[in-house]
This record gives structure tokens, C-alpha cells and sequence, in this order.
């Protein structure tokens, strides 16, 4: 029941979203705090907008989607969860090849509360991200994501998880 409140809660986001600016697909290969294995596909929409023009660089941002896999310790042990994000970012101007941060909060939904050793207490999740990257020509980008799932301490136990990743994004 949850995963179908989730997996609709996402359809209906991004179907939402649909009218923003240009769409990404995103990629990412991760590892836990733990040391288990992380799987991220999302779609991402740009908002279109900049803020804070300057000769340094600006201010814009994304809608994200996401589905991950979350491996455990064994075969049966593996969680997934559905989240989505509006992330901030902040583009640097003046390189060949555009150097960017990243920073959002999001919700999350997991299958399972407890992920691999960690046990997170309730289905719902916050989701928090910091990142860093390149823009690559042909509307491609590359980088680093740190994102850690608490629920806040709605209910316990709390450890949360994060996931410490690698990714690549590529309009279409």
C-alpha cells in the first residue's frame, strides 16, 4: 500500500512538473555509510530561472524525481524509496567546462524501514543533498552527491542512512 501511494505521489509530481524548463535524466552510483550499495534513476526539471547574476556566477535549480535501490547486507535485505527535491544551485561563470554546487531538501518514501543496518523508523523520509559537479558540453553533468534520509524524529528509531555517490545527468 505504501509503495503505491508513493509510486503515484511521484507520477503526479512529475507529471506536475512537466511544464517546467528542460528535462534531465540523472544517474547515480552510490555507497551507504555502512558500506552497502546505492542505485539512483531520476528525472530532473529545470525551473528556468536565475537569481543573483553576477561576474562570479548565478543562482538557479531543479526539480528532481528519483527512484533508488538501497542493497543490504544480503540478497533479501534490499530497500527502495521514491523521493523528490527542489535543489539549489549555484553555477560559477568564467570556465570552459562549469563548475556547480548543489543543495536541496526533499521527501522521501522508503519500502522498508529498515535499510541494510540502519534503522529509520517510518516509511517518511526527509531527503537532504549537498553536491558538486561540472557542466559538460552537450547538456551533460557530472559530480559528487552526499544526501542523507531522516524522518526528523517523527518517530524511532531514527538512524537514518545516506549515500555518497557518483552521478551523470544528460538532457533530452
Amino acid at each position: 500500500m505504501k509503495i503505491r501511494f508513493a509510486l503515484s505521489l511521484a507520477i503526479a509530481l512529475l507529471t506536475g512538473t512537466a511544464t517546467a524548463g528542460a528535462a534531465e535524466f540523472s544517474g547515480a552510483l552510490g555507497m551507504t555509510g555502512q558500506g552497502d550499495m546505492s542505485y539512483r534513476a531520476g528525472l530532473a526539471f529545470d525551473w528556468d530561472k536565475t537569481w543573483l547574476n553576477s561576474g562570479t556566477g548565478q543562482l538557479t535549480g531543479y526539480w528532481e524525481a528519483a527512484y533508488t535501490y538501497w542493497e543490504g547486507g544480503d540478497d533479501y535485505s534490499g530497500a527502495h524509496s521514491l523521493s523528490f527535491a527542489p535543489v539549489f544551485v549555484y553555477e560559477f561563470s568564467g570556465f570552459k567546462y562549469t563548475p556547480f554546487v548543489e543543495a536541496g531538501i526533499g521527501v522521501a518514501f522508503f519500502s522498508k524501514t529498515d535499510v541494510g543496518e540502519q534503522q529509520l523508523g517510518s516509511s517518511f523520509n526527509f531527503e537532504d543533498r549537498i553536491g558538486a559537479g561540472l557542466k559538460l558540453p552537450h547538456e551533460q553533468k557530472v559530480g559528487i552527491r552526499a544526501i542523507h534520509y531522516s524522518n526528523a524524529g517523527i518517530k524511532q528509531p531514527n538512524d537514518g542512512i545516506e549515500s555518497y555517490s557518483l552521478f551523470y545527468n544528460k538532457a533530452f
